[in-house]
């Protein structure tokens, strides 16, 4: 996933994607007001719990990156007896990790599982899902595994986070695979994100705005 990002990091400075794709920006630092109109930071209002922690996630790694943050908020709630509202879980998806954000019909239109080889993470065998999405039915995980998914993890209070840099790398294979313009690409990807998912500049712009917020940086994957 590193032609698309590569070509984008040479042409652009400083962007924000809208609703018609990319669109350069003063490069002259803005105040976080600012910012926030172009950008949700709205989360970082979230970060309220006595201990936070983001997870820095730049590969898919049959989807381990996403489990061992949820396995941090089940560890300190059981062993210290903690409310999880007391935890706060930022899942920072970034770099070749991007597609984790991506609902099932991305992976299975544009053979994901096949090309990064994803494996599951309990069955160890190839698939073609999303190993972090939509653990329901007859792709639910046994006993203590059941909530280890995105949807999950956003449903008790989790913030789950994407690079907007690397997203990039998903439009162009979107963009090269049916032959769409970046713009119209980028559009259909955007509808492909599972809904929850907060967009940010980069995924350094968020690790560092996590950290700046009382976050401890945890390299997941």
């Amino acid at each position: 996933m590193d032609t698309g990002r590569r070509d984008f990091l040479a042409t652009l400075g400083v962007a924000t994607i809208g609703s018609a794709g990319l669109t350069l920006l003063d490069t002259t630092p803005a105040p976080a007001q600012q910012a926030a109109g172009y950008w949700d930071l709205s989360w970082t209002g979230r970060l309220t719990g006595k201990h936070r922690a983001i997870f820095d996630i730049p590969a898919i790694e049959d989807g381990y990156g996403v489990w061992r943050s949820i396995l941090w908020r089940k560890q300190y709630s059981q062993v210290f007896g903690l409310p999880e509202s007391d935890l706060n879980t930022v899942v920072n998806i970034r770099h070749d990790g991007i597609a984790l954000v991506m609902n099932q019909e991305f992976w299975a239109r544009y053979n994901v599982g096949r090309t990064w080889d994803v494996r599951d993470p309990l069955s160890r065998q190839p698939t073609s899902r999303n190993p972090v999405v939509d653990r329901t039915g007859p792709h639910a995980l046994p006993g203590e595994y059941e909530d280890f998914s995105l949807e999950a993890l956003m449903a008790q209070g989790g913030i789950v986070l994407a690079c907007a840099l690397a997203l990039r790398d998903c439009t162009s294979l979107v963009a090269e695979q049916e032959k769409l313009a970046m713009d119209d690409a980028d559009r259909r990807v955007r509808q492909m994100i599972l809904p929850g998912v907060i967009i940010q500049p980069s995924g350094v712009f968020a690790a560092v705005l996590a950290q700046e917020n009382g976050c401890h940086f945890v390299r997941a994957s």
